[in-house]
C-alpha cells in the first residue's frame, strides 16, 4: 500500500487500527523508505489501542495511537487516509473525506464486493479511483481514491 500512496505523503491515518493491519505494517516500512511519514492509528475499543501500542513498542516503530472515535477527529487533515475490513466504501467515503488533506488520497482493500460498493458510493460521492489488483486475492482490489467530494 505504501507504494501506492505519493511519494510526498507526509501524514497517514489509518481508521478502525484493530490489531494493526495495515497501519503497524506500513509503520515498519515506512521507518526505511519514508522516513519522513508520520502514522497515526485510530482506534475507539481501548483495549485494542493497548494492542497496538504493546506492538508498536515491540516492533519499535513510531506511530501515534489515538483512542477515539473516527467522528472526533475533525480537526486533523492526512495525506493519506486508510481503512481495512471497516465499513463498506460509501461509509468509508463519510470517515475520509472530512480528515483529506488537498490532494489527499484514500487508500482501501477490498474484497470481491467492490464493484458494488463503488456503484454505491458513486451515486453520493465524486472521486478519481484507481483500482489495483490485490496480491491477496485474486478477486481483491485496493481502491486508490483521489479528488473526493461529495455529489
Amino acid at each position: 500500500m505504501l507504494d501506492l500512496v505519493p511519494t510526498t505523503a507526509r501524514r497517514w491515518v489509518d481508521l478502525g487500527a484493530g490489531a494493526g493491519f495495515p497501519g503497524l505494517v506500513i509503520a515498519a516500512i515506512a521507518a526505511e523508505r519514508a522516513p519522513d511519514l508520520t502514522l497515526t492509528l485510530v482506534e475507539s475499543d481501548s483495549r485494542k489501542a493497548a494492542f497496538l501500542g504493546a506492538a508498536a513498542r515491540q516492533m519499535a516503530v513510531d506511530v501515534t495511537i489515538r483512542i477515539s472515535r473516527i467522528e472526533a477527529l475533525t480537526s486533523d487533515a492526512f495525506d493519506v487516509v486508510s481503512a481495512r475490513a471497516l465499513a463498506p466504501l460509501p461509509k468509508l467515503l463519510e470517515y475520509a473525506a472530512p480528515l483529506l488533506a488537498p490532494n489527499g488520497v484514500a487508500v482501501f482493500p477490498k474484497g470481491e464486493g467492490w464493484k458494488g460498493e463503488l456503484t454505491e458510493a458513486s451515486e453520493r460521492w465524486h472521486m478519481a479511483a484507481d483500482v489495483r489488483p490485490s496480491v491477496t486475492h485474486r478477486d481483491a482490489v485496493i481502491l486508490v481514491l483521489s479528488e473526493i467530494a461529495r455529489e
